[in-house]
């Protein structure tokens, strides 16, 4: 089993590690130089770049305001934000709701929700009792 990557994903990796260079913010990239901790408003300033890009939610189809991405070019692009010390981004609503709501909702309620969690103008979180 060969597990390198294609030629073409390996030129999917340098556009996302040329992008990401240009696009992280100074502040935040010299943040992650020096603790990686960073605040809700500096996460969701790189959530709202990503978004502008349309690479913030990797995993969702291309129908619904994700890039349509393999399975391969998500790892890869994952890959490269850890190395470039970009914030990690809040998962609830891109990882957790908004995949539910991709599966399970109705058209008016993917219409109301999934753009919004897209562009960062509603977030999410997860409660437990």
């Amino acid at each position: 089993m060969d597990l390198s990557f294609t030629p073409e994903e390996e030129a999917f990796r340098a556009e996302v590690r040329s992008w990401v260079a240009t696009a992280l913010p100074p502040h935040l990239a010299a943040k992650a130089a020096v603790d990686g901790h960073f605040s809700m408003d500096e996460i969701m300033e790189w959530h709202k770049v990503l978004a502008q890009k349309g690479w913030i939610a990797p995993h969702w189809p291309k129908e619904l305001g994700g890039p349509g991405w393999s399975v391969a070019q998500r790892f890869i692009f994952t890959e490269e934000l850890e190395a470039m010390g970009a914030p990690q981004l809040s998962p609830f609503g891109l990882s957790m709701v908004g995949p539910l709501i991709i599966q399970f909702g109705t058209p008016a309620q993917k219409e109301r929700y999934l753009p919004k969690i897209l562009s960062g103008e509603e977030v999410w979180c997860q409660g437990y009792s």
